[in-house]
């Protein structure tokens, strides 16, 4: 598409010496790979490979949230609405506010953490030496040491798909929601997505739509069949 995009602009620019309006707006798109995704039962693989609790807790947070590498990171404890079993997710991509739903496990791992380091405000701070510094750290873990603990798990786990990451787990937490039967627009709010678009691509992710939409066709065939044949 990019090629035939510069050939056509060469064409009307260099031979014709026209100056068509519409390559001033014309873009070509270009390709836009499908994010890799993971199964429940590979998350699940995943996790209970990683042996440190307070990387566990992060990365359930973040998959069982939908949240992005830094949103988990910065969490903090204000965030967390216990009455409404939401969490404010107000240092996303593009400054953007967003509520998504906390899970009951969810917020018990989080508690249980929190009541190891007892950080003022931070849900994730950095640990420190032997992990003693956890309770007074400016800042939060690293994001290198999350995505080593990450790499390792998937590993033992026997996960060997390209492009799988951290940021895999938001990618798996909405296409896991769609299967569920969760709306698209619902999916949106929660992924903090601008545009519809955006989300539409998980419908590329899944097969579980083709398959119900197969099984609904066949039926109202046979049923059409029937009505034929009385």
């Amino acid at each position: 598409m990019r090629i035939c995009y510069c050939g056509i602009r060469f064409f009307y620019e260099h031979v014709l010496q026209r100056n068509w309006h519409i390559l001033g707006i014309l873009r070509a798109q270009t390709e836009r790979r499908l994010p890799a995704v993971l199964s429940v039962d590979e998350v699940r693989n995943i996790l209970t490979q990683v042996k440190t609790f307070h990387n566990y807790v992060y990365l359930s947070t973040v998959y069982s949230c939908g949240l992005r590498l830094h949103e988990g990171l910065h969490l903090e404890v204000s965030d967390i609405d216990s009455s409404r079993m939401m969490i404010h997710v107000h240092r996303g991509k593009g400054a953007k506010d967003r509520y998504v739903p906390l899970p009951p496990s969810t917020l018990h791992l989080l508690r249980r953490y929190w009541r190891i380091h007892r950080h003022p405000y931070l849900l994730f701070p950095a640990l420190g030496r032997n992990g003693r510094g956890a309770k007074d750290a400016p800042s939060p873990m690293a994001k290198s040491s999350v995505q080593g603990v990450f790499r390792r798990a998937k590993v033992a786990a026997g996960i060997h798909k390209k492009g799988v990451s951290v940021h895999t787990l938001r990618h798996s937490y909405a296409t896991h929601l769609l299967e569920a039967g969760v709306n698209l627009r619902v999916i949106q709010r929660y992924m903090g997505h601008a545009q519809l678009e955006t989300t539409m691509v998980y419908l590329h992710l899944t097969q579980k739509g083709q398959e119900d939409a197969c099984l609904l066709i066949s039926q109202v065939m046979e049923g059409l069949d029937h009505d034929h044949h009385q």
